[in-house]
């Protein structure tokens, strides 16, 4: 695929990637369902769910690190500033052949636009949350949380699924 249709292609996950409402319970859900797929691929990943800043879901599997956990920071904040996935900015940035930091001003060591945080949206009211994985590459992290949420929300993961690189 190339970046202009993985764009398309993420633009789409946001839109049909929503909840009709999201609560404590749907975080620890939704939590455990990457959990449990997780540890049946043998990822060796770090997941977290946020509803507006409130941690309430957190854990890291065996073979992950905490460089995963500040990954995952990094990531929540490129969504909780942009409200689109950290993948989709990220991609954004490559169009224009630019890093955040040149085009936000904002640093590194704060901000990733990769693969692996996702925005909780509720219909009718946007986004709620965060949802990340960090531990993958880039893309498969991108598309695991994808993955899981179309599980979830009774979303067909064909279409929403992004291609080869």
């Amino acid at each position: 695929m190339t970046i202009e249709q993985d764009v398309e292609k993420m633009a789409l996950q946001e839109e049909r990637l929503q909840f009709a409402n999201f609560d404590a319970d749907t975080a620890w859900a939704l939590g455990c369902a990457l959990r449990e797929a997780a540890i049946k691929r043998g990822y060796k990943i770090a997941i977290e769910v946020r509803q507006m800043g409130f941690p309430l879901f957190y854990s890291a599997l065996p073979g992950s690190s905490p460089d995963n956990a500040d990954w995952l920071r990094r990531k929540r904040n490129v969504v909780e500033r942009f409200h689109k996935a950290s993948y989709a900015i990220g991609h954004n940035l490559l169009q224009r052949g630019l890093t955040i930091t040149e085009r936000y001003g904002i640093a590194l060591a704060d901000f990733a636009a990769a693969g692996g945080g996702f925005p909780i949206r509720v219909r009718g009211t946007g986004v709620v949350g965060f949802v990340g994985v960090s531990g993958l590459a880039q893309r498969d992290d991108h598309g695991f949380i994808v993955e899981v949420l179309a599980q979830m929300l009774g979303e067909s993961v064909a279409e929403l699924a992004l291609g080869e690189e």
